[in-house]
């Protein structure tokens, strides 16, 4: 998806320069997926056993099937509506969001592939920060030394990086400030849409097409003029830019498929991983020059992050004891890890990738939102 996504932000032959037009048609992608997902979940609702719940998990905490007939993978999706209450409530989110995927794609075309994970490394620590100073969130100690590797990890990364890039950078700490604040705002708008996350992404996604069309508009009409003739009109051109919206919407389901199936900490440490083999096969594939402390960097980076997740996961655990017996107070923890998986629609996005789908998010974003939001409720 980031490969995908960098040929057209970057590659005129293929594309055109225009991040913000190619993110606007990206939304509306996104935006007829879950339509088309909410007339099939409309039929699918109409069956019995509707209600959706694709993996079921043992006391053990591991994944389980049962003899009971699975429901359709549709019955999920709600009807696809849109009313200008509700939209108006989304709005503040909305820009937010708008704010959120066009500075991440503006870094995507202005850095390399292999220094994209460092320049918008700096999610947890606007977390961090947004829940002390908005939420009143204490920190603790522990938090604070992964944040200083991390923050460590992005100044090696940026002094290593042979290619290095002062707008393409800032663009990804302003994306990573997005992120967070996407994060809060999320939190604050999901009772508007009955606290489901697909519904949230259909009206953040149609709030966004409107929301490009003045700044493409202002910022791209010249060059998408230019292409009127020639990218515009190619089969190929068109075919990449609905896949990438595709896999957009794609990657959010697979995100919370995921996590339903293993745990939140499970899919964070899969994302690391991701991360680090998506650096450096872009090495390879992209022709980027390696240093030593371009790689150190990223590892930094990513290690601080996933020691990051294990830290708020500890700091999450009952610290006393109730009358509670064990079984309940899994219970209880397993309904928090759903509430907050659903808060991704939001995104899930780790934010992998920060696509047009507001349910997707990298591994940084999905560790930082859910460990804040368990601390704030």
């Amino acid at each position: 998806m980031v490969y995908l996504n960098k040929v057209l932000m970057s590659n005129e032959g293929v594309s055109i320069s225009a991040p913000l037009f190619i993110t606007w048609y990206q939304c509306i992608v996104t935006a007829f997926i879950c339509w088309c997902a909410g007339k099939c979940g409309e039929h699918a609702q109409k069956l019995p056993s509707s209600n959706y719940n694709p993996v079921s998990q043992s006391e053990d905490g591991k994944a389980s099937s049962t003899g009971a007939p699975q429901p359709s993978f549709f019955a999920q999706f709600p009807k696809a509506e849109y009313q200008t209450a509700t939209a108006r409530r989304i709005f503040p989110l909305s820009l937010v969001f708008v704010g959120m995927i066009t500075f991440n794609n503006l870094c995507l075309k202005w850095v390399e592939v292999s220094f994209y994970n460092v320049a918008r490394s700096l999610t947890i620590v606007f977390n961090v920060f947004f829940s002390r100073v908005l939420l009143g969130i204490p920190t603790s100690s522990k938090t604070m030394a992964c944040l200083a590797i991390v923050i460590f990890g992005f100044y090696l990364g940026s002094a290593g990086e042979l290619n290095f890039s002062l707008k393409g950078t800032i663009a990804g700490v302003c994306s990573s400030l997005f992120v967070s604040l996407n994060s809060i705002f999320t939190k604050k708008v999901l009772p508007a849409v009955d606290d489901n996350h697909w519904r949230l992404t259909f009206y953040n996604n149609v709030n966004a097409c409107i929301l490009f069309i003045p700044l493409v508009a202002i910022f791209e009409a010249e060059v998408i003029k230019a292409a009127v003739n020639v990218q515009l009109v190619s089969p190929a051109f068109w075919s990449a830019m609905t896949v990438a919206g595709f896999f957009g919407f794609s990657i959010g389901i697979v995100t919370v498929l995921q996590i339903k199936a293993t745990s939140p900490l499970s899919h964070n440490i899969s994302g690391t991983a991701k991360a680090a083999v998506q650096s450096m096969m872009a090495f390879y594939i992209w022709g980027n020059q390696a240093t030593v402390a371009g790689v150190s960097g990223i590892f930094t980076v990513l290690g601080g992050s996933l020691l990051y997740t294990f830290v708020k996961m500890n700091e999450s655990k009952p610290t006393t004891t109730s009358s509670a017996p064990p079984k309940q107070v899994e219970t209880a923890e397993a309904s928090n890890t759903d509430q907050k998986d659903t808060e991704m629609g939001s995104t899930p996005k780790p934010q992998e990738y920060i696509t047009t789908s507001s349910v997707s998010v990298d591994a940084n974003s999905l560790e930082q939102e859910g460990s804040t939001g368990r601390k704030s409720k």
